[in-house]
């Protein structure tokens, strides 16, 4: 190898490493939050980092706890919001239809994976 491929892979090397390092301490954007939404209308964001019981209209009861959101209770028949898991990357959602509640994830990470790829 010549001196000029010595200082070109070198210039490589600083590339990546300034690269990665601007990864790495990269501030990652906002904070997950949970925005509820009760017949097309805003019902409030919530923080998806603060544990808390949020009242819904008197007709269900969201939890968020240890960085996820979860629908506790439901006074719907079907109770498919109750069962459903909890939720906590950009994206995911639960809806209550009969309640007409939407429980939707923003500004979380990403899954990395599809549902087709899964």
């Amino acid at each position: 190898m010549k001196r000029n491929d010595w200082f070109l892979a070198a210039g490589i090397l600083a590339a990546a490493a300034i690269l990665l390092c601007f990864q790495m301490f990269r501030k990652t954007g906002d904070q997950a939050v949970v925005s509820i939404t009760v017949d097309g209308d805003l019902y409030g964001t919530y923080s998806l980092d603060e544990d808390r019981i949020v009242e819904i209209n008197d007709t269900n009861r969201l939890e968020i706890r240890g960085g996820y959101a979860r629908m506790e209770w439901a006074d719907c028949p079907d109770q498919v919001c109750v069962n459903h898991q909890g939720i906590s990357r950009d994206g995911e959602s639960i809806i209550c239809l009969p309640n007409q509640v939407v429980v939707s994830i923003e500004n979380g990470e990403s899954s990395g994976v599809d549902g087709i790829a899964r």
